[in-house]
């Protein structure tokens, strides 16, 4: 039963990551709080990801665990002067590989902050859980991290200024082209 479970989660992942995600980018890293481990992130649209976890569990009993949630991003509740810093909820399934396996349901909130010139994010979230097998409970999780992405960014102006795809520039960048310009002051375009 435990099998089929996983087997419904990874198929469902797989599902929800359609074509448009191979040109917003994969951000691998790790997480540090219960879970501890490494991490991934799959943009799936301008305000969609899936987000998973392949990590180790020390709360109550230690194990091997793994998490994916499908995310939503709000971009617009917080503003910040370079860079994004959003709100981000979801709802996913966590597998936790004890002598009894536990299967249930998360439902993360969280804060990532998106580095405007620079390919990492790094984020803060807190996670209600129901368990479902093999009895019913609740917990919480919590965990901070970082991540590097590996395809979600955009040239901007400069070969060395990177943005995520589908992000706007904030602010005047003009102070920043000096810093680009050549010995005869063009910027290089390369």
């Amino acid at each position: 039963m435990v099998k089929s479970f996983v087997f419904l989660g990874l198929v469902a992942v797989l599902l929800c990551s359609n074509a448009s995600a191979q040109d917003r980018g994969v951000g691998l890293g790790i997480i540090l709080g219960d879970p501890t481990g490494l991490n991934a992130k799959l943009w799936t649209g301008k305000s969609t990801a899936i987000d998973g976890a392949v990590a180790w569990s020390s709360g109550g009993n230690s194990a091997l665990y793994l998490h994916a949630d499908y995310l939503l991003h709000n971009f617009n509740l917080f503003k910040v002067e370079e860079g994004n810093l959003l709100l981000y909820y979801g709802i996913g399934a966590r597998f936790k590989l004890t002598n009894d396996t536990r299967v249930g349901v998360r439902i993360p909130v969280g804060i990532n902050y998106i580095f405007a010139s620079a390919p990492f994010d790094i984020f803060l979230e807190v996670v209600p859980l129901l368990e479902l097998a093999p009895n019913t409970a609740f917990g919480v999780n919590a965990g901070f991290g970082v991540r590097y992405f590996l395809s979600r960014l955009q040239k901007l102006t400069s070969p060395n200024t990177y943005l995520p795809v589908g992000r706007q520039v904030k602010g005047d960048l003009s102070h920043q082209k000096k810093r680009w310009a050549g010995k005869n002051g063009s910027v290089n375009s390369k």
